[in-house]
Order: C-alpha cells, then sequence, then structure tokens
C-alpha cells in the first residue's frame, strides 16, 4: 500500500494544453493506475501531455512546487507511487515514423509496440518489440528491452540510435553518438531516471514472417524436458528464441490442455518451418508425444507470446541437476514457473552498446506466484543479476548493472540531474 502523502490542491501548470485531472474528477483514477497491482498511486494531478511544451510545462510546476514527478505511458513500468505529485502521461503523444530507406523507426514517447510493428510491416522491417503489442516502446527500450528477437539482432537499447530528451533544468537536448555521448549510453538500458525522452530512433530489420508459437506436453515431462534444455540451448542458433513453461493451463484453454498441469514450450524462429522442426526434434522428444502443438508460420506482427507475471526472478550462467529440481519442484505450488533461454546476440554488444548488464546469463527464470523458501533455493545458483524490465522492486536497481556501469551511470545522473529532481521508479542514486 501507499504510505500516506499530503496532496496539494493548488498546483497548477501555466501553458500546459492537455487535460489536467485531479482527485476526485472524471479519469483521474483511470489516469493514475498502474499495471502492477502492488502500485496504488495518488498524485496531485494526473497530466496528459499533447507535446514537449507540455512536458517541459509539467516538469517546470513540479520542480516550482517541490513535488514527485514521474511519466507514464502504458504503466506496464510503474512500480512506485507518485503521491501527491505531477504524473505525466504520455499516451497522446504517439507518433510513428518508419524511414525504409535507412530501416529506422521514429516514435513519440506514448507509443506502443503494436503501432510501430504495423507501420514497419508494409516495408518488410520488424522492430526488436515486446511479448505483448500493448506495451510501450519508450520505457520498454530505456529499461534494456528483451524481446523474441533478441537472440538474433541484441536487446532493443542496442539498437538505439537517437533521442530527444528533455532534461531536469527544462532544457531539451538531442542525445546520440555525437551529442551528450554519456546520456546517450545511459539511455540504452540505464532506465529513465536521466530525463524525459521526448522521442526515440532505432534500427528496424529485415524481417517478415517467423515460425512461432506454443507446443505442450504433459508436466510428468518437465524434468528430463529441462534436463534435455539445458544442453540442447547450447546450439541452438541465433535465429532461434524459446522457453519452457511449466504451467497450469485456465479452463478456458484448449480442450486438449483445459484445466492441465503442462509442460509448455514457446518457440519463435526466425526462418522456415521444415528447418525449425529439425532444431527442436531432440526436445521433442525428451518432452514426450506433444498434447498439443500449435506452432506455425505467422506474420511477426501476428505473433505474440504473451508474459509471465512476475514475482520472483533470478538469472543464471549454468543449470545444475538441483536447479532444474528446484524448478519442478515450484512448479507444484506456482501457477507458472518460467525457463527462458538468452545468448545469442545479447551475449555479443558492440563496443558501443549501453548499460544492459549480465549479458553472460544462461537462462531467467520467472515464477509468478509467491512461493515459501523459492529464493532461497535458487539463491546458491544464480548470478546475483537482475534485469530492469523485469525487476518491481526499486530499491534493487542497482543489481541490473554491472558495478562499473553502475558508477558511470552515477556519474551520467549526476551530471544531468544534479539535485536528483526524478526520484520516483528504477532511479540511479
Amino acid at each position: 500500500m501507499s504510505q500516506p502523502y499530503m496532496i496539494q490542491d493548488d498546483i497548477l501548470l501555466p501553458g500546459f494544453t492537455g487535460p489536467v485531472r485531479r482527485p476526485g474528477e472524471a479519469g483521474y483514477d483511470e489516469g493514475r493506475r498502474s499495471l502492477n497491482p502492488a502500485v496504488d498511486s495518488r498524485p496531485a494531478v494526473v497530466a496528459e501531455a499533447y507535446g514537449v511544451a507540455d512536458v517541459r510545462a509539467a516538469l517546470l510546476a513540479a520542480r516550482r512546487h517541490g513535488v514527485p514527478f514521474s511519466v507514464q505511458a502504458t504503466g506496464h513500468g510503474t512500480h512506485a507511487a507518485c503521491d501527491g505529485g505531477v504524473l505525466l502521461k504520455t499516451a497522446p503523444m504517439a507518433s510513428v515514423l518508419v524511414d525504409p530507406a535507412r530501416r529506422i523507426a521514429k516514435v513519440g514517447p506514448g507509443a506502443r509496440w503494436g503501432e510501430v510493428i504495423a507501420a514497419a510491416a508494409p516495408f518488410g522491417l520488424a522492430p526488436l518489440s515486446g511479448s505483448a503489442p500493448g506495451v510501450g516502446v519508450t520505457g520498454y527500450t530505456l529499461g534494456g528491452g528483451l524481446g523474441w528477437l533478441a537472440r538474433t539482432y541484441g536487446f532493443a537499447a542496442d539498437s538505439v540510435v537517437r533521442a530527444e530528451v528533455m532534461l531536469a533544468d527544462g532544457r531539451h537536448v538531442t542525445a546520440d553518438a555525437g551529442n551528450h555521448p554519456e546520456l546517450f549510453w545511459a539511455l540504452r538500458g540505464g532506465g529513465g531516471g536521466f530525463g524525459v525522452v521526448t522521442s526515440l530512433e532505432f534500427r528496424l530489420y529485415p524481417l517478415s514472417r517467423v515460425y512461432s508459437g506454443f507446443a505442450y506436453f504433459p508436466i510428468e515431462a518437465a524434468a528430463e524436458t529441462l534436463g534435455a534444455y539445458r544442453s540442447w540451448i547450447d546450439d541452438a542458433p541465433d535465429e532461434l528464441s524459446t522457453a519452457v513453461v511449466l504451467k497450469r493451463m485456465p479452463d478456458d484453454a484448449p480442450e486438449a490442455v483445459r484445466g492441465r498441469h503442462v509442460t509448455m514450450v514457446k518457440v519463435v524462429y526466425a526462418g522456415a518451418e521444415a528447418q525449425a522442426r529439425r532444431l527442436l526434434a531432440p526436445l521433442w522428444q525428451a518432452a514426450g508425444p506433444a498434447l498439443l502443438d500449435e506452432l506455425r508460420p505467422n506474420t511477426y506482427g501476428g505473433t505474440s507470446m504473451g508474459g509471465t507475471p512476475n514475482r520472483h526472478m533470478d538469472m543464471f550462467d549454468t543449470v545444475p541437476d538441483e536447479l532444474v529440481g528446484t524448478l519442478v519442484r515450484a512448479s507444484q505450488r506456482a501457477q507458472t514457473v518460467e525457463i527462458r533461454h538468452w545468448g545469442g546476440a545479447m551475449g555479443r554488444p558492440g563496443a558501443d552498446a549501453g548499460p544492459v548488464s549480465h549479458r553472460g546469463t544462461k537462462v531467467s527464470v520467472i515464477v509468478d506466484t509467491p512461493v515459501p523458501g523459492l529464493a532461497e533455493e535458487l539463491r546458491p545458483h544464480a548470478n546475483g543479476g537482475t534485469f530492469l524490465n523485469f525487476l518491481s522492486d526499486p530499491s534493487r536497481t542497482a543489481a541490473a548493472y554491472a558495478a562499473a556501469d553502475y558508477r558511470r551511470l552515477r556519474d551520467v545522473k549526476r551530471d544531468h540531474d544534479p539535485d536528483g529532481f526524478f526520484q520516483v521508479g528504477h532511479i540511479v542514486r
């Protein structure tokens, strides 16, 4: 629950052109809502920005009144309350422009991945988008961006080429390799605590179709499947992204798996069906005959892999027998346990890459249900890191970075936000 707060009822936003909603007014409760059920933010105002001038007006108003300031597009990445402050909504700033010749997209801070996918598809291009089309582009990318093309092309943050940013003092700057290079480095995985990004430019990739979907096997095959998976992934090509999910299926699932506890395999392959089937054959052999196989050729835009709600996450550089046993046991008490393969292009950053860390991770594990004692069982095998997009606890932000990168991020924070104006959410202190 949120801590007690005081709301100033005299917060004014001179020059702000968008709607400004206060407690008790229509749209206030909808506007303040986070997709994280643990966050019940109670801002003094919810301000919907229509442009850069609105962003500056809201920011300067928060400074003038000495209240917290936070930015929210979709609410996917909102993990801290902005009680008594100015909550800036960027959803109306959802422009998407695609330059097919340069293979570049330029988006506003309110754009969602579905809009970028739709704009890029006619040119045979694809962005490094998230698992669901409704996820906001900017917050996802600033946090690193681990999508289903990441093994093939890298993290979304690695493909950023330029950002326009409103700094804490109201200056509007362009950050790229030649302008504000330290800020540019920090934005590519360092989160949103360095300024308000008002536009983002990133590379697109020549891809229109994939082979993707889910296959379901009996839960009794979980240990054998994970045992095979940990060595099978060592030879998986970059074009193949997979996860093994131990899951209790809902009552509205397809009849073959309805209400069952299953071992599910998620697959996205940037290539042809026949080759995908050859690559997957050893895993299918370990898992046993499928209860249901939904893998199909798809357009990239038609591929929605869904996500696992995150109540616990760890990252692992190796997958020993003890870890396999722990995860299988945990699946008896959790709704969903997802084991996802990393590696590929994620582990081969360019010389100018941003601070996305723990690139040597072999697999990540996300559990959607609190399981007593699980964290203690996993800790001896984990590498101690986390990933900003998957982290709901702002007190652990530093764990998302290598120590040297975090020190450098602190220097960038000091230089661009010396009085710590941006302090809500995943913030480098």
